[in-house]
């Protein structure tokens, strides 16, 4: 099995969806490097995570990142019903207090 990058969670069955492009950083700045596939997953799991392209990233890295975060639940990896606003996408929350 190839390594995947560090911003795979252990628990997250997915391969990388390409080179490692950005980092992603915590509220208190612990970040790390990933594949836009799993920073995306891992922002879409943090309160107040942000995404930075890397140097050598393809343009629009970042937002593409950003942008896939707002739609994927936190720990998406996970099975079982999710009720619960910590559950949710972001996007699925702005739609619930919208409505």
């Amino acid at each position: 099995m190839d390594p995947r990058c560090p911003a795979a969670h252990p628990d997250d069955p997915t391969p990388c969806g390409g080179p490692v492009a950005v980092t992603v950083l915590d509220r208190t700045n612990a970040g790390a490097d990933g594949c836009e596939h799993h920073a995306a997953r891992l922002l879409a799991s943090l309160q107040g995570g942000r995404v930075y392209a890397l140097p050598n990233a393809p343009a629009g890295a970042a937002i593409r990142v950003f942008t896939a975060a707002d739609t994927l639940r936190p720990f998406c990896w996970i099975d079982g019903p999710r009720t619960e606003a910590c559950q949710l996408s972001h996007a699925e929350n702005r739609a619930r207090h919208s409505a």
